[in-house]
């Protein structure tokens, strides 16, 4: 029985018709299968690897971690050097309200975290989210799920929960002191990657404020430079209550955070005492590795050549079968006429040797979110290669 036979078999499948390429090896922007085949990477691990694959000073850090000691035991009476000096990092690159981290195995449990510390902290159980949002897929977070497909299969889900229209005034009246927080993704990733009005998102931060709501904001894809900015948020001059990280968090490797003032995140300590703990969250060899992956991000300069590349996928890709193109930095979506075509397309560049795919609330569109580090050649590679792929659908 081959390996494919036994990933059938033996691993959890997600779909009915998972795409099975065998990688076994990933480096810098590049992808190799099994027949050594090479792909440029448009995903990156669903904007995990924002500087690449094992780059050099990751891998560096982790052996060195490794060296020192493995999981010990991340939450409790234990100092882990990691850990501290990642958070220190963190916060002196956050506004000064942004002063404490907690951290978790993922970003969808760092939505949980953030749940239940809004509403201990408030002493209200309400919780808004948006439509066509995206937070993660466990109970909690499935439950601010802005769609309905998804959820549907898994109800009774968490009651309390209000869902409105991202970039609709008229709905932020609906955020009342009866709200713990507001949830909302900085850039709608999954929705095809829709950007809100700045007057907007300014708007809900003030109605937050006025109602005493904690704002939370999800930059668990869009973190890290994704954006053209290092958070996402200070591209509308806001700050939020809580901010949700994770994907680029650990440079590869899983972890996933909620960062608030000490001052709400101290309501998880006392009554109950272990008000949220878990067993991964800031393991050691994880934060040595997003560490050295967010020192990376910062020397290399990544973050200050996205809004250029961006640049460059959009004034390449230039087809009538493309009906829009919507970008905010290296998070671009190509939108088609429906999802068979789409779909058609993403195959077809597989097949070519560009690995892509659609977006979840968004499935005629293709996602473009590769490694920060992706060249100006590689792009232009990718957009002549995506071209001649339309082109040949003609007739």
């Amino acid at each position: 029985m081959n390996l494919r036979q036994l990933f059938l078999n033996h691993v959890g499948q997600t779909s009915t018709a998972p795409l099975a390429l065998e990688i076994v090896k990933a480096e810098g922007t590049k992808l190799y299968d099994a027949k050594g085949k090479e792909y440029i990477d448009l995903i990156a691990g669903i904007s995990v690897c924002n500087v690449g694959h094992r780059h050099p000073k990751v891998i560096e850090a982790i052996k060195k971690q490794l060296d020192e000691y493995m999981h010990i035991m991340v939450y409790g009476e234990l100092i882990e050097s990691p850990q501290v000096l990642y958070a220190k990092a963190l916060t002196e690159h956050l506004p000064e309200t942004l002063n404490a981290v907690f951290y978790t195995a993922s970003g969808a449990e760092a939505t949980e975290g953030a749940m239940k510390l809004a509403k201990r902290y408030a002493g209200r159980t309400e919780i808004v989210s948006f439509k066509r949002s995206y937070h993660g897929s466990t109970q909690g977070a499935l439950s601010i799920m802005g769609d309905e497909y998804w959820r549907n299969a898994f109800r009774p889900l968490l009651p309390g929960i209000l869902q409105l229209t991202y970039n609709s005034f008229e709905d932020l009246e609906k955020i009342t002191e009866q709200t713990a927080c507001v949830i909302a993704e900085t850039i709608q990733a999954e929705a095809g990657v829709v950007v809100p009005q700045k007057e907007w998102i300014t708007a809900l931060r003030k109605r937050c404020t006025q109602t005493g709501t904690l704002l939370v904001l999800d930059e668990i894809q869009c973190g890290f430079g994704r954006n053209g900015s290092l958070w996402a948020f200070e591209q509308f001059d806001i700050v939020p209550d809580i901010l949700l990280l994770g994907k680029a968090l650990g440079g590869g490797m899983p972890l996933g955070a909620f960062v608030a003032d000490k001052k709400i995140m101290d309501a998880l300590s006392d009554n109950p005492v272990l008000g949220h703990i878990n067993t991964f969250g800031g393991h050691p060899v994880c934060c040595a590795a997003g560490l050295a992956a967010f020192n990376v991000l910062l020397e290399e300069k990544l973050i200050e050549q996205v809004k250029e590349k961006e640049q460059l996928f959009i004034s390449s890709l230039n087809h009538p079968a493309i009906k829009a193109i919507r970008g905010c930095g290296l998070m671009i979506a190509i939108e088609f006429e429906n999802y068979e075509f789409n779909k058609q397309v993403i195959d077809k560049l597989i097949e070519n040797g560009v690995f892509t795919d659609w977006f979840l609330f968004a499935s005629n569109c293709l996602r473009i979110v590769p490694p920060l580090i992706i060249t100006a050649d590689e792009i232009r590679k990718v957009c002549k290669n995506m071209i001649d792929v339309l082109n040949s659908f003609k007739g």
